[in-house]
């Protein structure tokens, strides 16, 4: 059984001061916004798609993207960015 390669795991604290670590799927730019792609190790929750809010000469943060449509088109554009030119 071959090993899966280690990822960056970030913890994210949401509204209520609970921390979930996540491991870090993809950090990409479209439109000007810079995104995380995050997966759970609860494989219920699936994937979670978020903003990157400030410059690197600034904290950082992740915000939560609450419109589906706007998360989905997102995801798609990123999907079909990743086909055109695969990793090797």
């Amino acid at each position: 059984m071959e090993e899966q390669p280690v990822r960056d795991r970030i913890a994210v604290e949401d509204e209520e001061g609970r921390t979930k670590e996540y491991a870090v799927e993809a950090l990409f730019d479209m439109d000007e916004e810079s995104y995380a792609l995050l997966a759970s190790d609860d494989e219920e929750e699936g994937l979670i798609l978020m903003r990157v809010v400030g410059d690197e000469e600034e904290d950082q943060y992740l915000v939560g993207i609450d419109n589906p449509e706007e998360a989905a088109a997102i995801l798609d554009a990123y999907q079909v960015a990743i086909e055109a030119a695969p990793a090797e």
